[in-house]
C-alpha cells in the first residue's frame, strides 16, 4: 500500500511513473503552515493528524511571481508551503544515504515540484531522495524589525529581544530548511533512509543555502557531507538587510515596521519586491543591483549566521564534513538569455560595471586577452560567471580544503552546436543530469534540446558521482590538495565525443583520464580564468 509512518501520523505515497520499484511521497509537510500567528516566525511543529494522509501530489509553492515550466505557480491563499518530498525504493534494504536538495531561485521563485528535481532516477541509484519548499522572498529573508506591537498598531520594543533571540528572526527561509533537516533526522528511517548518512545537495540560492548551514551550529549534526552547484556570492548584513526592508516597505505603501509588514499579506510584499527589482534594473547608475537585481539573500545575524560561509569555511567552521562544489564554465550566458541582466555592450558599460564592483583593469584586460574575438557582452558574461559563481564555488571548496577538510572540486563543460546557436554550458544546465531527468520536456531549453546517447552516458556518470559520494564520501576522483590552479586535481564533466575532441587538441593526442584535470593548465575561458582571479581577489557581495 505503500503506507509510512512519521512521528506526526501515516502517510500513503504512490509509485514513480517512470520506474514503478520507486515510491514517490509528495507534498508531505515538515512545519505547520508559516502564516497568521506564525507570520514571520521561526518555523512551528505541524499539528499530527489521524488516519492516513494523502501523499501522492506535491505541495504548494512559496510565494511569489514565477511561473516555472512544469511546475505548479502560488496563488494567495496558498499556506501550507513547509512540505517535503521523498522517493525510495519500494523494497529497499534500509539504511541508505539520504539526499536533501534545495533548490535554486535568487531566493524569490522555485519549488521542490520543478520536474528537474524529480528523485525516481537518483531513487533508482540506491538513494533516499528528499526535496524540501522552504520560505523565500520577504517571508523568508526579509529582515522585520527587532520590535514588538502596541496595541493602537504601534511598534514597540519587546524587553529581552536582541540579537541572541528573535522573535521574527532573519534567515527564516535557512531555519525552514534546518527544520526539514531536523524532520529527516527524525523520520527519514521509516523510509528505509539513514539518519546518520544525510548529504544536503543544493545549487545557486539553494547551493549557498547549504554552504550556510554547513557553517552553522544549529545545524551541525543533521548531515555529513555537502554538494554545492553554482554557489551564488550574495551575503548581507543586518545593516544591508534593514535597507532593503525600507525599500520594500515603500513599494508596498506601508511603514518599515513590524506593523506595517504584519498588515502588508503575502502578495504585496511579492509585487513590492518585483517593484523594486524592477527599479534596479531600470537604472544603470543603481551600482551593483542594477546588473542583476536580486535583492534578498542570507544575513549575518549574529544568532544562525557571523560571516559569509567562505569566511567560515576559511577559519575551519565546516569541520569534518566532505564537500563537493561544481560549477558551469559559462554560468552568466542563462542570465542574459532570459533577460534578468543588463546587456552591456559598449566600452563605457563595461567600465561602469567594473567600477561598481571594485574590479582591477588587470582582471577586465585579462578576460580580453583570452576572448580575442569575442563580442564585448561575451566579455562581461564571463566577468559577471567568475564574480557571482564561479570563482565563489571555487573558493568554498580551497578554503575548506585548506582548512584541513575534504573537498572535491568539478566543473561542468558540456556544449553542444545546433542550428540557430550554440548551447553554451550555462548556469542550471548541469542540474539534469545529476538528476538523470534530461528526458524531461521542460529541461530542454536548459541542455539545448532532447538529449542524445552521449547526453545519456554522461547523465549517468554525473548522478554515479553524486550517489557515490553520499553512500561513501568518494566521488570518483582525488580531493583537493591545494587550491584549484595550482595542482589540484579537478573533475571536468563532458561528453565522450566533448573528450576526444579536446585529446585531438592536445599535444601527442593525449585523453585526460575520465575527464579529470591537473589544474595547472586551467588558463581559458572554458576553465574559469582561476589565474586572473587569483592575482584580481574576489570581492564579497551583497545581495
Amino acid at each position: 500500500m505503500d503506507v509510512f509512518t512519521t512521528k506526526s501520523g501515516r502517510v500513503r505515497g504512490r509509485r514513480a511513473a517512470r520506474d514503478p520499484g520507486i515510491v514517490a511521497v509528495l507534498g508531505l509537510p515538515y512545519a505547520a503552515p508559516p502564516f497568521g500567528a506564525h507570520r514571520f516566525r521561526e518555523p512551528q511543529p505541524t499539528e499530527p493528524w489521524d488516519g492516513v494522509r494523502d501523499c501522492t501530489a506535491f505541495g504548494p509553492v512559496a510565494p511569489q511571481s514565477a511561473e516555472l515550466p512544469g511546475a505548479p505557480s502560488w496563488s494567495p491563499g496558498d499556506e501550507d508551503i513547509l512540505t517535503l518530498n521523498i522517493w525510495t525504493p519500494a523494497d529497499g534494504p534500509g539504511d541508505l544515504p539520504v539526499l536533501v536538495w534545495i533548490h535554486g531561485g535568487a531566493y524569490v521563485f522555485g519549488s521542490s515540484a520543478q520536474p528537474d528535481f524529480d528523485g525516481t532516477a537518483l531513487a533508482g541509484g540506491g538513494l533516499v531522495v528528499v526535496t524540501l519548499n522552504s520560505r523565500l522572498g520577504f517571508e523568508g529573508f526579509g529582515h522585520v524589525p527587532d520590535v514588538g506591537v502596541g496595541v493602537d498598531g504601534g511598534d514597540l520594543p519587546v524587553p529581552g529581544v536582541g540579537t541572541s533571540a528573535a522573535a521574527f528572526p532573519d534567515n527564516r527561509g535557512l531555519l525552514d530548511q534546518i527544520a526539514a533537516l531536523e524532520w529527516v533526522r527524525d523520520n527519514i528511517s521509516a523510509f528505509g533512509g539513514s539518519p546518520d548518512r544525510v548529504t544536503l545537495a543544493g545549487q545557486s540560492s539553494g547551493a549557498t543555502s547549504v554552504a550556510c548551514l554547513t557553517v552553522a551550529d544549529r545545524a551541525r549534526g543533521l548531515f555529513r557531507r555537502a554538494v554545492l552547484h553554482s554557489a551564488v556570492n550574495a551575503f548581507a548584513t543586518v545593516e544591508q538587510a534593514a535597507r532593503t526592508t525600507a525599500e520594500v516597505a515603500a513599494a508596498a505603501g506601508v511603514p518599515a515596521t513590524r506593523a506595517g509588514l504584519l498588515a502588508a499579506p503575502p502578495e504585496d510584499l511579492v509585487t513590492a519586491t518585483d517593484r523594486v527589482c524592477e527599479r534596479y534594473a531600470q537604472d544603470p547608475g543603481s551600482g551593483q543591483r542594477h546588473y542583476d537585481p536580486a535583492i534578498y539573500g542570507p544575513v549575518a545575524d549574529g544568532v544562525l549566521l557571523t560571516a559569509d560561509p567562505l569566511e567560515a569555511l576559511a577559519a575551519g567552521a565546516g569541520g569534518a564534513l566532505e564537500l563537493l562544489a561544481c560549477h558551469t564554465t559559462e554560468e552568466y550566458w542563462l542570465l542574459d538569455a532570459v533577460g534578468s541582466s543588463a546587456k552591456i555592450t559598449s566600452e563605457e558599460q563595461l567600465a561602469a560595471f567594473a567600477a561598481d564592483f571594485g574590479l582591477p583593469a588587470s582582471l577586465v584586460e585579462g578576460h580580453r586577452e583570452r576572448l580575442p574575438d569575442a563580442p564585448l557582452l561575451d566579455v562581461y558574461l564571463s566577468l559577471y560567471s567568475g564574480l557571482l559563481f564561479a570563482e565563489y564555488s571555487t573558493r568554498l571548496a580551497e578554503a575548506h580544503a585548506l582548512a584541513g577538510g575534504r573537498a572535491f572540486l568539478a566543473r561542468f563543460d558540456r556544449r553542444r552546436d545546433r542550428a540557430g546557436g550554440r548551447v553554451r554550458a550555462w548556469h542550471c544546465a548541469d542540474i539534469p543530469f545529476a538528476f538523470g531527468n534530461l528526458h524531461e520536456e521542460s529541461v530542454h531549453f536548459l541542455v539545448g534540446g532532447p538529449p542524445g546517447a552521449a547526453d545519456q552516458e554522461l547523465s549517468r556518470r554525473m548522478a554515479g558521482a553524486w550517489a557515490e559520494f553520499a553512500t561513501h564520501g568518494e566521488p570518483g576522483w582525488a580531493p583537493l590538495d591545494g587550491p584549484a590552479g595550482s595542482g589540484a586535481t579537478v573533475r571536468v564533466w563532458r561528453t565522450e565525443a566533448e573528450e576526444e575532441a579536446d585529446a585531438a587538441r592536445r599535444p601527442g593526442g593525449a585523453r585526460r583520464a575520465e575527464g579529470v584535470r591537473r589544474a595547472e593548465d586551467d588558463r581559458g575561458a572554458e576553465h574559469g580564468f582561476r589565474d586572473l582571479w587569483r592575482t584580481a581577489g574576489l570581492p564579497l557581495l551583497a545581495p
